[in-house]
């Protein structure tokens, strides 16, 4: 009742053009939802099983929606692990702070459609979002004892010798179908065209060889380093089932160990990345 009462006070208000949400399906599923008029906001709902990550969706809002009128600001609704990502989109200047109005929840956590608890979640100990504008709910009280060790998912993979390791990867690798919905998800894959696809002609095959899907996984994982946010969307959609979030995750942790950044605790660009002044020196 929060979400929908804050929602109808800004749309009522003209504070932002849209509302995104979650709203529920046909199927009784939970679905995002994008909400334009204050007398549809009884279409949104909060529940744990609102495991997709919205800010994606403020890619698609970037442009103006009508001749003549500046882009429309947008009111999104932001778990802690979503509200990472809108600080990676502000400090790469793929989002303006002053269009965008943060609705963060307090989450306790998210599960899938079994309603068993999402791998991520097990993780994760951050109840409150890092940014927002209004903060709704109260955040839970998490005991240290029930959270997993941060990156007791790496073990067993690590535990493998280097060629038990490759058969694996390139086994998971020769599984994909290269239906980019890992990249279409992601909040930190916003390229108008994709690396991959650049070169790509209309009569060049679809690059599902074994070696094209294996530079695509790796190109992308190199990506996101110091700036995938863990909310592991690519892994859940994937309908293969690639376990994705290994490689994002080996990647955090090694960003996290060389230099103390895990990405979006706080607006700024990650350490693999720097800017050129003026005069061509780093910033």
């Amino acid at each position: 009742q929060q979400v929908r009462d804050q929602a109808r006070q800004i749309l009522e208000g003209g504070q932002v053009d849209c509302v995104i949400g979650y709203e529920m399906g046909p199927r009784d599923t939970v679905r995002p939802a994008f909400v334009y008029d204050a007398g549809e906001v009884d279409r949104l709902v909060w529940s744990d099983r609102g495991v997709h990550n919205l800010v994606t969706y403020l890619h698609d809002k970037k442009a103006p929606p009508r001749k003549g009128e500046g882009p429309p600001r947008v009111a999104v609704l932001v778990k802690p692990c979503d509200s990472r990502a809108i600080n990676v989109l502000l400090a790469e200047q793929q989002i303006e702070r002053e269009r965008i109005f943060v609705m963060g929840v307090a989450c306790e956590g998210t599960v899938d459609e079994a309603g068993e608890a999402l791998a991520r979640c097990a993780r994760c100990d951050d109840r409150v979002p890092v940014l927002y504008d209004v903060l709704l709910g109260e955040a839970p009280d998490v005991s240290p004892k029930e959270k997993e060790e941060d990156y007791a998912d790496l073990a067993q993979m690590e535990e493998l010798a280097h060629t038990e390791r490759l058969a694996f990867w390139l086994r998971e690798f020769d599984r994909c179908i290269r239906c980019y919905a890992c990249r279409q998800v992601c909040p930190g894959c916003y390229c108008t065209t994709c690396m991959f696809e650049r070169d790509d002609g209309l009569w060049v095959d679809a690059g599902i060889d074994l070696p094209q899907k294996h530079v695509f996984h790796l190109g992308r994982a190199l990506h996101l380093a110091g700036r995938c946010v863990e909310c592991d969307e690519c892994e859940r959609v994937c309908p293969m089932g690639l376990p994705l979030s290994l490689l994002n995750r080996l990647l955090t942790r090694e960003v996290e160990a060389l230099y103390g950044h895990r990405a979006g605790r706080q607006a700024e660009l990650t350490p693999l990345l720097f800017e050129l002044g003026e005069e061509g020196s780093p910033i």
